[in-house]
């Protein structure tokens, strides 16, 4: 056994403590085929949504974007929440790209160029952090808010012990279809002001996921990609 992969019971067990403490205060049972299960059996989609410079537009574009965006709204049939994600924007290995392609530029202009852009750079990042914003969309879906279903099965359904809950394929593929009828609705109506939308896969939520929680552990350590995850 090698001193890498040897761990003393003692920690292997306070390690297992943190992992379940942690989770306790998570709402999310389970990430499936881009979609969130939540512990109350509701489900979630995300949303990336694309920014515009609405200050840029002209008069009539502005009105016909706030037209777009009342129509949106007062379309709605379900719930959903908009969230703005602000982060430090990292520069630093954009500042070493530049000065790599300076330094092997063989333009003698170029280079010069390359080199005023680097400087240009540093004095505008020396004056405050560069923030980087996030727009997201989350799209929800609650099957207890169906009143097609009776009251007895969703009395039964709400007593259900959280950590018991898994949805069996069937239930989860047909819940999941209305879900992504309501993404496609919203993906839509958004893609009428001339904002562009992706559907966050199960990796990009796990990611999302990951950096929210752990913002300074993210910096230096990403995460391995799903399908490359082996249980042990």
């Amino acid at each position: 056994m090698t001193e890498q992969n040897y761990m003393p019971a003692k920690n292997k067990l306070a390690a297992n403590k943190i992992s379940a403490a942690t989770q306790r205060y998570l709402d999310i049972a389970e990430i499936r085929d881009g979609a969130l299960v939540m512990k109350d059996g509701t489900m979630r989609s995300i949303l990336l949504v694309s920014s515009l410079n609405f200050a840029l537009k002209s008069e009539d574009e502005q009105n016909a974007i706030v037209s777009a965006y009342v129509s949106f709204l007062n379309n709605l049939e379900h719930p959903l929440q908009i969230v703005i994600q602000s982060r430090e924007f990292k520069i630093d290995p954009y500042l070493e790209m530049l000065d790599k392609k300076q330094r092997e530029q063989t333009n003698e202009l170029l280079r010069m160029q390359t080199a005023e852009y680097l400087s240009y750079i540093k004095e505008l990042i020396s004056l405050g952090k560069i923030m980087n914003k996030r727009f997201f969309i989350t799209v929800t879906y609650d099957p207890l808010s169906n009143k097609q279903k009776g009251f007895f099965p969703r009395l039964i359904e709400t007593f259900k012990p959280v950590t018991l809950i898994r949805l069996k394929e069937e239930k989860f593929q047909r819940r999941r279809e209305v879900l992504a009828a309501r993404v496609d609705e919203i993906a839509g109506g958004l893609a009428s002001m001339g904002l562009q939308v992706a559907a966050l896969d199960t990796q990009s939520i796990i990611e999302l996921l990951y950096t929210t929680y752990n913002p300074d552990t993210a910096q230096n350590q990403t995460l391995v990609e799903v399908n490359k995850l082996m249980a042990h």
